[in-house]
């Protein structure tokens, strides 16, 4: 299966969190679309591995994707090294997707960060032809970097607006996360999680106010924004 679009994450849920919308949108527009989960997020204080993972299938099917995949790597333990970049670059090189999707560079969530990295080191790596790697050189067209974790000003957003209820639907479909047994209620600590899915979308009506939409996805990319016609530009400037 060769993808036109793929997103890689840390853990199962942070595509449909920050990116679903989109992937739903593109999918629906004919595209191949493909998710690849590089933890089980076994470390979490809520759910199973197994359960996640069940979660992840359901959830993939909501938003359209043809491939979901899980590398099993290890969930608070991803490091830059060759063993993790080489087994990411392995997958690239196999389903050769156009663009990617990587989480934005700094973050909260060590994994995050550094899944941004490994990502962006095993799209180059994937393309050097003699690199000891399974699979026939590949190097993907573009990379572009999810904003929603961070406080960031996005380069551009996505409307996804019609897609906003089957995305929260992809999101709920971690029922283990954002909808926890009662014994996991009365927990001691505050998870983020516990209101993570309500700061997706306060953060996805901000990034839609900028486009003049009611809710948006919003992604960066380090190169510049090539504009052939400036004439026909969207959005507003006053």
């Amino acid at each position: 299966m060769k993808l036109d679009l793929l997103a890689i994450a840390p853990h199962p849920d942070d595509v449909e969190l920050t990116c679903g919308g989109t992937m739903a949108k593109m999918a629906d527009a004919g595209y191949r679309t493909g998710i690849l989960d590089l933890t089980r997020g076994e470390t979490g204080t809520r759910g199973t591995p197994e359960t996640r993972l069940r979660e992840a299938a359901r959830a993939g099917k909501i938003l359209g994707v043809k491939v979901r995949r899980n590398l099993g790597l290890p969930d608070a333990h991803l490091r830059v090294c060759e063993e993790h970049k080489a087994a990411i670059a392995e997958v690239i090189r196999e389903l050769e997707p156009r663009t990617v999707i990587l989480p934005y560079w700094e973050g909260r969530h060590p994994d995050h960060y550094t899944s941004s990295i490994l990502g962006y080191e095993a799209c180059f790596i994937a393309g050097l032809k003699n690199y000891p790697l399974a699979g026939e050189a590949f190097r993907p067209f573009k990379i572009i970097y999810a904003a929603a974790y961070a406080p960031v000003t996005p380069t551009f957003a996505v409307d996804i607006t019609k897609y906003y209820e089957r995305r929260k639907r992809a999101i709920l479909s971690y029922e283990s996360q954002f909808r926890p047994l009662k014994k996991e209620r009365g927990l001691k600590v505050s998870l983020p999680l516990d209101e993570l899915e309500e700061r997706m979308t306060l953060t996805a009506g901000s990034y839609g106010q900028m486009i003049g939409v009611k809710y948006a996805e919003g992604f960066l990319v380090k190169e510049i924004f090539r504009v052939d016609d400036v004439v026909q530009m969207p959005v507003r400037s006053m």
